[in-house]
């Protein structure tokens, strides 16, 4: 026995874990009005894993190893259309979905890398968390220089390790919510590079580039410690456009001081996908989805958080399908693009996306 648990302790030094934050990181996690007893709090207290649905967090990821995983991904691999980061007009405001909840975001002249895991798993140990064949298409090495990379909280499939090291050299600054910045100093990135805040703080990156940090409704943690940092949405605004990406997190009225804060936005990144009822309250269904889309005032809506990994029990298709549904006679456009394929977000420019999910098994 003496022998596993040490096992396990050096399991969880490995570089990937981080490290919890402290010095006068934490000094400044304990000043935010959103800590509180030693761990960050949502807007309104919610439930991880709901009572009254019958599961614990053991019976529920004893279903996800070892329940049936029969339509849970697909038969054949994922369909993509890589476009190349490196070729495109920099003039235009544009958008490449990389499966999952990565985005390629060019805004304003400023290349974006939101979330980025180019890892084939999302997870510490690489049998679990397995990418779908075919989804995982782009590597750092596809990526030119990256002006912003936005990292939205600190679970595996949203906070890679061997991606962000891989991009290491490319990144010149980084945004995320109080706490993250921890990992990136464990991982010898220069301090320089942070911007790292709370809910409802406004970066300047640029004259023409400010990134907002907003809340959402959900929970941190890579390993037992729960909610050490911060999770976020973002806002990206230009004087051109303003991009909403939700982060994760189930829906609450937070949707709406978005939309009365910024106006509305040309384009939102919603999640839509890894829902179950057991879980509910920090996962949005589509049909949330939908109503936090028209909460916001979003005039185009790129559905995140599912295409690439099976973190629930839902087939991997009803995500798209309940979203479309869900998101007709809506006040925005659904917009579906497959992997790597580019969407651009002036209204003027034409997009042509199909349902491809029906296109597949």
């Amino acid at each position: 026995m003496g022998m596993l648990a040490g096992g396990g302790a050096l399991f969880t030094k490995r570089p990937e874990f981080g490290r919890i934050p402290q010095g006068g990181r934490l000094e400044r996690i304990q000043a935010s009005p959103h800590y509180v007893n030693g761990q960050f709090q949502n807007l309104v207290p919610v439930q991880v894993m709901s009572e009254d649905s019958g599961e614990n967090r053991l019976v529920a990821t004893a279903k996800f190893l070892f329940g049936d995983k029969s339509g849970l991904s697909p038969k054949q691999p994922m369909l993509s259309r890589k476009t190349n980061p490196f070729a495109l007009d920099a003039s235009q405001d544009a958008v490449v979905w990389m499966g999952h909840s990565s985005f390629f975001l060019q805004l304003g002249g400023k290349r974006i890398l939101i979330d980025p895991v180019f890892s084939p798993y999302a997870s510490p140990v690489f049998f679990i968390n397995k990418a779908f064949p075919g989804s995982n298409v782009y590597t750092a090495e596809d990526m030119p220089e990256i002006d912003v990379l936005a990292i939205s909280h600190d679970h595996w499939d949203h906070l890679d390790y061997p991606t962000v090291m891989a991009l290491k050299s490319k990144v010149k600054q980084i945004v995320c919510p109080l706490g993250v910045g921890e990992y990136f100093e464990a991982w010898r990135f220069e301090a320089e590079l942070l911007h790292e805040e709370d809910w409802d703080a406004e970066i300047k990156i640029a004259e023409d580039l400010s990134i907002h940090i907003l809340p959402s409704q959900h929970f941190s943690g890579r390993f037992l410690t729960p909610n050490p940092t911060l999770w976020c949405g973002f806002a990206f605004v230009t004087p051109k456009h303003k991009v909403y990406y939700s982060g994760d997190g189930g829906y609450g009225e937070h949707f709406k001081a978005i939309g009365r804060k910024f106006g509305g936005f040309d384009l939102m990144l919603g999640e839509n996908g890894q829902y179950n009822m057991a879980w509910h309250a920090i996962h949005m269904l589509p049909e949330e989805t939908a109503k936090a889309a028209m909460d916001v005032g979003a005039k185009m809506l790129l559905p995140a958080h599912g295409g690439k990994f099976a973190l629930a029990r839902h087939p991997w298709q009803e995500p798209y399908r309940e979203l479309a549904r869900a998101s007709q006679g809506m006040n925005y456009e659904l917009i579906t693009p497959e992997i790597g394929e580019l969407a651009y977000i002036d209204r003027e420019q034409p997009r042509a996306f199909d349902a491809w999910w029906e296109r597949m098994e």
